[in-house]
């Protein structure tokens, strides 16, 4: 199963690795990332395989908000399913 993450929050050095090591914990495989600075604000969409089931998928997305969370970051993680169910015309 593939997952949609974004992060946004002030830019700052570390914010990438921060957010690949928190993935790692969850042994969630980075397939492809885009980041943009915008004036001091930090944007950044990964698309990411975690082969777990949606016990463990929900607990990545709790994990992952909560560690955003305690860093000054907006993390959310969405289901490729759902991404694209929203973006269908």
């Amino acid at each position: 199963m593939r997952a949609v993450i974004s992060v946004v929050g002030k830019d700052r050095t570390g914010i990438l690795a921060f957010v690949s090591n928190e993935c790692l914990k969850y042994e969630a495989n980075i397939e492809d990332v885009s980041q943009t600075v915008m004036q001091d604000v930090f944007n950044m969409f990964m698309i990411v395989d975690i082969n777990k089931g949606t016990e463990e998928f929900i607990e990545f997305v709790n994990y992952l908000d909560k560690k955003g969370k305690e860093n000054n970051l907006v993390i959310h993680v969405m289901h490729e399913d759902i991404f694209n169910a929203m973006h269908t015309i």
